[in-house]
């Protein structure tokens, strides 16, 4: 039954009920909120002007309605909404406040608007009374939020897409040094050769005639003058000369060779192409070194990956030579669940982590990409004051791709 109204020099209407005093008038149509009181049956008992609005109805129109049949009977997508499962009714049915920014009310005209309100039992001692409700128009915020969520999903969908191309893009350039990378070898190969078969005949060959004329020359001539003898002991000392400086020759081609393409890991493989490369190193630097191998013997990788790893641990050695200032060098290749191990510690001065992440790192780069392209992996543990540990791991030959 509808509950009369009672006057209000505000344009209140409010019921004639002793719970509610005029003076909360001026309190209540201060707001910009919408604000209206129910009963335990659910009838409105007082609203204020702004609600009205909000609702499309006049204040006189809603009192004594049931609100939520008024207002409230539906969901968003049309479907019913029963009272029993209303928070605004829960409210004083249960002694639970509530607040629900999730739901919509409905106009005279039968639009809706999406809503924020909270609903909190009104108690007269320890009686519930009713409940009072407060709403507020948020389709503004809704738009905004769903305009925001539009323009973060497609700036993720953008970022998605430039991210793949990014990745397409690296993997291509991956695959462009690895290439490089095999024709560098490649090249570095056939020079080693020419070098070997051309310059190291030519050099061999001049070497033996410069040793058929210093013989020669130390032919004595009977009857020769004096002249002539001072003048053949000075061309034997030239021919001493070119002699060194042909052997100079051999040994710098040899070691160019050596650096262009070790013989030893053609001849020998890898393990002791390793082997060989941390002996000299040592040696050079006059550096301990602690080397360990598995007993079992280890198996040979294919000749790319095998040229990677040997490039790899040279690197790794020239790094200790360049910057550790290290006394010993300990290295250990091991083999565990089909990945291979390569371990080199030195005990130099060590670096912090960032040195070895910075922009002009380019061996620590060149290493870690010669790794990922053999689907293996590069770590480093340094910290200064305490050396440095590498560690390479890649997919043996039976889980290589």
């Amino acid at each position: 039954m509808p509950v009369a109204a009672a006057p209000s020099p505000s344009a209140l209407s409010v019921a004639a009920d002793p719970l509610w005093q005029r003076q909360l008038g001026l309190l209540l149509e201060s707001t910009g909120e919408g604000i209206f009181g129910i009963d335990l049956a659910g009838h409105c008992v007082f609203i204020n002007r702004a609600g009205a609005r909000m609702l499309g109805w006049d204040a006189d129109e809603v009192l004594g309605r049931n609100m939520h049949w008024l207002t409230h009977h539906s969901h968003a997508d049309g479907s019913a909404y029963p009272d029993s499962d209303c928070p605004i009714f829960n409210a004083f049915r249960q002694g639970l406040p509530c607040r629900i920014d999730t739901e919509v009310f409905w106009r005279s005209d039968g639009s809706a608007f999406a809503v924020e309100y909270s609903s909190h039992p009104i108690l007269d001692g320890a009686e519930v009374r009713g409940a009072v409700i407060t709403f507020l128009d948020i389709t503004g915020r809704k738009r905004a939020a769903q305009a925001l969520q539009r323009a973060k999903d497609e700036l993720e969908q953008r970022v998605g897409e430039r991210t793949r191309e990014l990745s397409a893009a690296l993997g291509q350039l991956r695959e462009l040094s690895a290439y490089l990378e095999s024709v560098r070898e490649e090249e570095r190969t056939r020079i080693a050769r020419e070098v070997h078969d051309e310059l190291g005949s030519l050099l061999v060959a001049l070497r033996m005639d410069v040793t058929w004329l210093d013989k020669r020359l130390g032919e004595q001539q009977a009857r020769e003058p004096q002249a002539a003898q001072d003048m053949r002991e000075r061309m034997r000392c030239k021919c001493g000369n070119m002699s060194r400086l042909i052997e100079s020759a051999v040994d710098n081609v040899g070691r160019i060779i050596t650096d262009l393409r070790p013989s030893i890991l053609d001849h020998q493989g890898l393990w002791a192409a390793l082997e060989w490369q941390a002996q000299e190193f040592t040696q050079a630097g006059e550096i301990d070194l602690d080397w360990q191998v598995p007993h079992q013997p280890l198996p040979e990788l294919p000749e790319p990956a095998a040229m990677a790893v040997f490039r790899i641990f040279q690197e790794m050695l020239s790094n200790i030579g360049r910057h550790a200032r290290a006394s010993r060098v300990q290295v250990r290749i091991a083999q565990a669940a089909g990945t291979l191990v390569l371990r080199v510690r030195d005990d130099g001065c060590g670096a912090p982590p960032g040195a070895f992440e910075a922009s002009d790192a380019y061996g620590v780069m060149g290493m870690r990409e010669r790794a990922l392209h053999l689907g293996g992996s590069l770590a480093i543990h340094s910290n200064p004051g305490q050396g440095c540990a590498l560690e390479l791991r890649l997919p043996l030959p039976a889980a290589m791709p």
